[in-house]
């Protein structure tokens, strides 16, 4: 990919993602421009001094939600290319928040394409929806059943069960406001393009991790914890819902997923940026306790309940048609076999340096939860992108960037 002298304009670019596409864009000799929100840049330069930016990357600074902002950032930056991460992304703050969370991501996208089209500019803007807007994927009949009791009522019906892998062309059950704000943004991109002939582009990205990760996330929650717990500073792990399985990819895919799309992406169209593979949030826990030197045994809940010897065994045996690395956790909760609620209280990993304890934070559980994700990256990968880290390569850099700092 040319990159070399194209004016890139990237809204958040001190944060986790933004960090790491300026600076694989201005090792492809780019000119690099960084809109950070007024007055925060002192909490965020620690992202782009990690990666050996703050001297290179052009910053400017401004608000999604002041237009004017938008404005001077466009004149100042006269982008080739506007890569939109800025957003309110912590799913958590955006239930306790919901008009904040609707006014940064949605406000803030539509006063960003206003200044662009006011200003009669044309760059390739490349936007960063969610997997979450997916929300609500159905897996199996028995999952179906069970949602209708919960709500009533599934909207859109499937056309069809299971509705994994997840294509471009799923239904959109957004399950939380920051979800459903990311819908709105996602629909203002490809109205500006209808309407007004602009070049847009759409990257819904499962979840992407890796070193850097913001401490609020539950990746980062997990290896920090697992950290203290090496160190002896803390006795256990305490947790959320360990059943979620997520599509975990490395961030720096990801990264260079968004470089495919804003040279290779078709105008108008919408791309899942995603590994193509699911993993529990209690099978990260695991790994990364192996990681950091813990032989998982055997796991039981508090109360002596739900054994599982050797949880951590890898298969790559076909789920929803798809061959993928997980562990027998993972194919236990896949299967349906197995879940694990607040009421155990708690899981024991009995590993070769004793019992650790991992403890349910009733407070961690989410007023509603996505069930699974599996990300068909079928689309991308024809454009050129690849998806190659696996995910105990996502854990090792994050223990090791922790262990570092």
């Amino acid at each position: 990919m040319d990159w070399k002298d194209k004016n890139i304009l990237i809204t958040g670019a001190d944060g986790f993602v933004g960090s790491y596409l300026a600076e694989e864009l201005i090792k492809n000799n780019a000119h690099v421009y960084g809109l950070i929100q007024r007055g925060t840049q002192g909490l965020y330069i620690q992202n782009l001094m990690n990666h050996g930016i703050e001297e290179d990357l052009k910053i400017i600074e401004g608000d999604l939600t002041d237009i004017t902002s938008l404005a001077t950032a466009l004149d100042t930056s006269e982008p080739d290319y506007v890569f939109h991460l800025a957003a309110q992304s912590f799913i958590p703050a955006s239930f306790k928040d919901p008009l904040k969370t609707q006014e940064i991501n949605a406000t803030g996208t539509a006063n960003l394409l206003e200044a662009i089209r006011i200003k009669d500019l044309n760059p390739k803007v490349v936007f960063a929806g969610s997997s979450d807007e997916y929300g609500l994927v159905i897996s199996s009949e028995e999952q179906y059943d069970k949602l209708i009791s919960k709500y009533g009522v599934v909207f859109p019906e499937p056309v069809s069960i299971p509705e994994l892998p997840i294509k471009e062309s799923n239904p959109l059950r957004p399950m939380s406001p920051y979800a459903t704000s990311k819908v709105y943004c996602e629909y203002m991109m490809k109205n500006y393009h209808d309407s007004f002939g602009m070049d847009t582009v759409v990257s819904r990205a499962f979840n992407h991790e890796g070193a850097g990760r913001g401490s609020m996330f539950v990746t980062a929650v997990v290896t920090e914890q697992v950290t203290q717990l090496k160190s002896g500073k803390i006795g256990s792990i305490k947790i959320g819902n360990v059943n979620a399985l997520k599509d975990w990819s490395h961030v720096k895919d990801v990264v260079l997923g968004y470089m495919q799309l804003g040279q290779n992406g078709v105008s108008g169209d919408v791309y899942n940026q995603g590994a193509m593979r699911t993993n529990s949030v209690l099978s990260y826990i695991l790994l990364s306790l192996e990681t950091a030197g813990y032989k998982v045994k055997k796991i039981e809940t508090f109360k002596g309940e739900k054994v599982m010897k050797d949880p951590t065994a890898m298969n790559s045996d076909p789920v929803f048609g798809v061959k993928f690395e997980k562990t027998s956790v993972d194919t236990g909760l896949l299967e349906e076999d197995l879940e694990y609620t607040a009421q155990d209280g708690g899981i024991y990993a009995f590993t070769d340096e004793g019992k650790v304890a991992i403890e349910f934070d009733k407070e961690r559980f989410r007023p509603s939860e996505v069930p699974i994700s599996l990300c068909d990256n079928t689309k991308i990968r024809g454009i050129g992108a690849n998806y190659s880290y696996s995910l105990k390569d996502i854990i090792k850099d994050q223990l090791d960037h922790l262990n570092s700092v």
